[in-house]
Order: C-alpha cells, then structure tokens, then sequence
C-alpha cells in the first residue's frame, strides 16, 4: 500500500508508518478537485485522473486558447474524451467531411485548427492531455465520510474520504487538526486498525446505500474511529 521509499524512518520514534515528509496521496475527492478553480491553481480530473494544469496556465497565460480549459477549473471533463483512445472526441465535421476533434466548447490549447494556417505553432511536443506529466493522483469514484475523535481532548472531525484510501492516507487527512496524529492508536470498536488497510478491509462498511434504499439519514450513523494517545509525541 505505502512506497519503500516512504517506509518508517528511525527518527519516527515508537510510531511505525509512512515518513510523511516524503508522503504522496494516491486519491483526491471531487470536492478536493474543485477546490482549484482559478487560474493561478487549476486541477481538473478525467478518466479517472486528477491533473494540475497550473504550469500549463502559467505558460499560455493570456492564450485565448486557454479560456476553455479556465473555464472548466476544478471540474471532471471526462466527457471530452474518448475513454478507448484517451483523446479528445472526435466526428465527422459536416463542413469539410473530415475527421475532427469535436469541441462545442471551443478551441483549446493545443487542438489543430479546422482549416490549415501558417501561424499554428505545433512544436510544443505531446498535446496537453497526453502522457503523465500534470498528473497528480486518481479521482476517488466513491468517497464516504468518518468520524475520528480524540479521546484525549474529546475533540471529533467530519472527513470525507476515498473508499480505496489506505487509513494511512485518511490519517494523512487527518494531519491538519493534529499534527500528533501518528502518536496514536487508531481503533474501531475496541480493536487496532490496519493502517495498511482501507476502512472496507478493517470491517468499517460503508452502509450508504442501504440507508438510501430505507429512506435514512445515514449522517447520525457515521462510524467513527478512536484515537487513543500514545507515549511518543510525533509530530509530522
């Protein structure tokens, strides 16, 4: 679940886990994406990716060819591709009778023109949205939330999270309202979770859908997990 390279390091003390300082989430909510929703810090997901198109604002800024991709910051933009070829769409363009990559939306960065013309630079090497290089993480399909509270000081948080996180990832999350949060013992109904593990594998189910099909709110009914502290005060 965790890379070798962000295994447990000695300074880490009593605490066994992931080296934070060199930590890379794996998935990011819809909610998360649409956090990054301007131009100075634009992500946008797609067949199941999340990609930071930041750098390339940055260097098209001022581009009219930009004003599509800005427009759809912080957005899912998976219906502008074909998920068999992972290219933008194409049609039959009714014009000219040839093969085109279809944009209602307009013109983008990095699209051919419809017609030929001598001022179209093409040297920028791959499209965009080809290859990893904005890639950031997955989309989570399926988030739920957990509760998480802190029998030390009592105090209790709302997460969302992705289903496949491991609760390495959630405590990862977690981290902004307890710096401490790898000093502690992290428990569901009186046993030690599997940090290495996603909620579903320690037996954390998510029951959403059976309170959708009995017309519940499922909020009161949010498991929550305990944190009980340790001796070692690790802050990350």
């Amino acid at each position: 679940m965790v890379a070798d390279s962000a295994r447990a390091m000695p300074r880490r003390g009593l605490v066994a886990g992931p080296d934070f300082e060199f930590f890379l989430r794996r998935y990011f909510t819809p909610a998360e994406v649409a956090q990054h929703n301007r131009p100075e810090d634009l992500w946008v997901s797609y067949l199941g990716s999340v990609y930071d198109l930041t750098p390339l604002a940055q260097e098209y800024k001022g581009d009219l060819l930009l004003k599509p991709i800005i427009e759809v910051a912080g957005q899912d933009i998976s219906h502008w591709f074909d998920p068999k070829t992972r290219d933008i769409r194409k049609h039959i363009d009714p014009l000219t009778g040839t093969l085109r990559y279809r944009t209602p939306w307009g013109r983008f960065l990095h699209l051919p023109p419809q017609l030929p013309r001598s001022d179209w630079a093409n040297d920028f090497g791959k499209p965009w949205w080809q290859g990893s290089r904005y890639e950031v993480g997955r989309l989570s399909a399926k988030t739920r939330n957990i509760r998480i509270i802190n029998t030390l000081t009592s105090q209790e948080h709302m997460l969302e999270v992705g289903a496949l996180e491991s609760m390495w990832e959630i405590l990862h999350r977690y981290l902004p309202y307890n710096a401490h949060a790898a000093s502690y013992t992290w428990k569901y109904e009186g046993k030690n979770l599997n940090m290495d593990y996603t909620l579903e594998q320690n037996g954390i189910r998510d029951e959403d859908e059976e309170f959708d099909y009995l017309s519940m709110d499922s909020a009161p009914y949010t498991p929550a997990i305990l944190l009980y502290f340790n001796d070692d005060l690790t802050e990350l």
